[in-house]
């Protein structure tokens, strides 16, 4: 059986979203870490995310989670990230 791989680019407004977005993903591990190896980057606004998996229904199941998992990284990001860099800087 050959591996499926598939990557994910999720554009961010600055370099330093994306890597918030990245440092906040990567600490949780895959539920299932012997079918799956997730490699995050960032290049430049960019986070890139490439899954390696046993099959393609796992990749669709870990790419869905990860996707609603990045939502809401984006949506919180969106909702304080100017708030709170603002506040840092008082």
């Amino acid at each position: 059986m050959q591996a499926e791989r598939r990557s994910v680019r999720i554009p961010f407004a600055t370099q330093k979203h994306a890597m918030i977005a990245k440092q906040v993903i990567e600490v949780d591990s895959e539920l299932q870490r012997h079918g799956v190896k997730r490699t995050l980057t960032v290049e430049g606004d960019d986070l890139l995310v490439t899954f390696t998996t046993l099959t393609i229904r796992l990749a669709r199941l870990t790419i869905n989670g990860f996707l609603e998992n990045i939502d809401l990284v984006i949506r919180t990001i969106s909702e304080f990230g100017d708030e709170a860099e603002r506040q840092s800087h008082s």
